[in-house]
């Protein structure tokens, strides 16, 4: 795959649409052409302790950021027609279909494609596991930022260049 839209979101708590990051990576002819990183306002606007733990963000990081249509309106011309990349994509699939439904907005069919399934299948047992910062370190990048979303974006890049 040359041409594709990596793709990472972190959630405030366990409810999918309150997406408060994401990182996009842009690839195209197998080489990064774009990134974009921006914190999210999210609904509901509650973070838990575990998420917290997770990415460090908190309410304060988020509390004047724009809203999730207001952001994606910048997302959509940079991904336009092209497929998105995501490790776990169920995840991050899910939380772009739960946002666009809590904001109302046309879901237009994005196309995903996940580098943990792919990894699963080119690597097979001769990884201790499937979790990004392994997949990405078997394929020549270092996750350093793990659960930062334009970090773990450019890992799923990194990978789908490499396995894809």
């Amino acid at each position: 795959m040359l041409n594709f839209a990596a793709i990472d979101f972190e959630t405030a708590n366990s409810n999918p649409c309150s997406v408060c990051s994401v990182g996009v990576v842009i690839v195209k002819n197998g080489l990064v052409t774009d990134k974009f990183y921006k914190l999210i306002h999210p609904v509901p606007n509650y973070y838990s302790p575990a998420n917290i733990r997770v990415h460090g963000l908190t309410r304060s990081d988020t509390d004047c950021a724009d809203t999730f249509p207001e952001v994606w309106a910048e997302i959509e011309p940079l991904i336009d027609g092209l497929p998105l990349v995501a490790h776990f994509s169920r995840f991050d699939e899910g939380c772009l279909k739960a946002a666009f439904r809590r904001f109302d907005m046309n879901y237009p069919g994005y196309e995903f494609y996940c580098t943990c399934s792919a990894a699963r299948k080119v690597f097979g047992k001769t990884l201790p596991n499937h979790k990004l910062p392994t997949v990405a370190k078997k394929c020549g990048y270092d996750l350093e930022r793990h659960h930062h979303a334009l970090a773990d974006a450019e890992a799923a890049a990194a990978i789908a260049v490499k396995i894809l």
